[in-house]
C-alpha cells in the first residue's frame, strides 16, 4: 500500500442550494416536514421556487459541503459527484475546484439538469429541505474512479445518494477499492427518512463496509428501529470501528473501541441557519482523523465547525476553519 495523497474523497450528490427564509404557516401549507427533506421533480422545483422568498445560491450537497470544510481545514480533498453540462453545473464545478478540492468526474452532456436544493429557513434556524436530484440520478459505478478513491486516506459516503437507483452499486465498488487499498469508509445517514426508506440496504452497508458512522439521533434511532438513543448506539457499536452521534445542542458522542467520548457543542453567539451542520461537524471529526489525532479532539474540531456553519446563513464555512481551530489549541 503507497502512502495517501488524499485526506479525504466524498462522494455525494452534486447540488447547487437555493437558501431563503419562510415561516411556519408556509411550511404548512406545502405540506413539508419541518427539518426533512423531501425529493421533488422538475416541476415541483420550478414551481416552489416561484413561491419561495428571495434566495441564495450556493454551492451544496451534504458531501460536498464537508469536502468544503476539509478544504478549509488545510485538508486535501476530493470530491466525485455528477452534474450536467448546463449553467449550474458550471457553477458546482467553479465553486469546489476553486477551493481546493480536485473533481474530475465528467459532466453529463444529456439528461436531467444538474441538481438544486430549495431550502426553507424558519426563525428558529432549522432548515427544510425540497432537492431535485436531476443529473445525480445518473452517478454510477462507472463514475467511480479507482485512482481517486485508492489515494484517499478516508472515503466518505453521502447517505443522500441512496436514493438514485445506481448509487448503491457506485458505494459498493468504491469501498471495496478502499478496503483493498487498506484505506478506511465512512459513511453519513443523512436524513432519518432517508434511512428508513433504504433501511435494510443501510444495515448491510453499515455491518459490512463502513469503518466511521456519522448520524445525528434521529437517524440512528431509525436505523436500529427504536425510540431509544442508548439502545441505537449499543446496537451500531457492534458493527463499526467508530460511530459519531449528534445530538443538536447537547453536543455529540464517539463511540470506539468500548469507549464513549462525550463532546459538547461549541458555543455560538446566535443560531442563524443550521444547513450543513452535520456536513461540518464530519468535515472537522474526518480531519482529526487523518492527522491522527485522539477521539475527543476530532470531536472538538468537528464541533467547532458545525458552530461556525450554523452562526450563517449557508452551507459552507465563511471564516478560515484552519485558523479558528488553531485559535482553540486543537492542532
Amino acid at each position: 500500500m503507497g502512502a495517501a495523497t488524499i485526506d479525504v474523497a466524498g462522494i455525494g450528490n452534486a447540488i447547487v442550494d437555493v437558501i431563503a427564509h419562510a415561516d411556519e404557516a408556509f411550511l404548512s401549507a406545502e405540506g413539508f416536514a419541518k427539518g426533512a427533506m423531501t425529493l421533488i421533480d422538475a416541476a415541483g422545483a420550478d414551481a416552489l421556487y416561484g413561491r419561495m422568498g428571495p434566495g441564495i445560491e450556493s454551492s451544496g450537497g451534504s458531501a460536498g459541503n464537508t469536502m468544503a470544510g476539509i478544504a478549509s481545514l488545510g485538508g486535501t480533498g476530493a470530491y466525485i459527484g455528477k452534474v450536467r453540462d448546463d449553467g449550474l453545473g458550471h457553477v458546482f464545478r467553479h465553486d469546489i475546484t476553486a477551493i481546493g478540492v480536485k473533481f474530475h468526474t465528467p459532466p453529463a452532456s444529456a439528461g436531467p439538469g444538474t441538481a438544486r436544493c430549495l431550502i426553507l429557513v424558519t426563525a428558529d434556524g432549522q432548515r427544510t429541505m425540497c432537492t431535485y436530484l436531476g443529473a445525480c440520478v445518473d452517478l454510477g459505478p462507472e463514475d467511480i474512479d479507482p485512482e481517486v478513491i485508492g489515494a484517499a486516506q478516508i472515503t466518505y459516503l453521502e447517505g443522500y445518494l441512496f436514493d438514485p437507483p445506481r448509487a448503491q452499486e457506485a458505494f459498493r465498488k468504491a469501498a471495496g477499492i478502499a478496503h483493498a487499498a487498506g484505506r478506511q469508509v465512512a459513511l453519513s445517514l443523512s436524513d432519518p427518512f432517508c434511512v428508513g426508506r433504504h433501511r435494510d440496504e443501510f444495515r448491510e452497508l453499515v455491518a459490512g463496509e463502513v469503518d466511521i458512522l456519522f448520524a445525528n439521533e434521529a437517524e440512528i434511532c431509525s436505523l436500529y428501529e427504536t425510540d431509544d438513543f442508548d439502545q441505537a448506539a449499543a446496537a451500531v457499536r457492534r458493527h463499526v470501528k467508530i460511530a459519531a452521534l449528534t445530538r443538536s445542542a447537547a453536543g455529540s458522542v464517539i463511540l470506539a473501541d468500548g469507549a464513549t467520548h462525550d463532546i459538547a457543542a461549541a458555543p455560538v453567539a446566535r443560531v442563524v441557519d443550521t444547513t450543513g451542520a452535520g456536513d461540518l461537524y464530519a468535515a472537522g471529526v474526518l480531519f482529526g482523523l487523518t492527522r491522527g489525532l485522539a477521539l475527543p479532539t476530532c470531536g472538538a474540531i468537528g464541533s467547532l465547525c458545525a458552530a461556525e456553519i450554523i452562526s450563517h446563513v449557508g452551507a459552507r464555512p465563511e471564516a478560515a476553519l484552519d485558523k479558528l481551530v488553531a485559535s482553540a489549541g486543537l492542532v
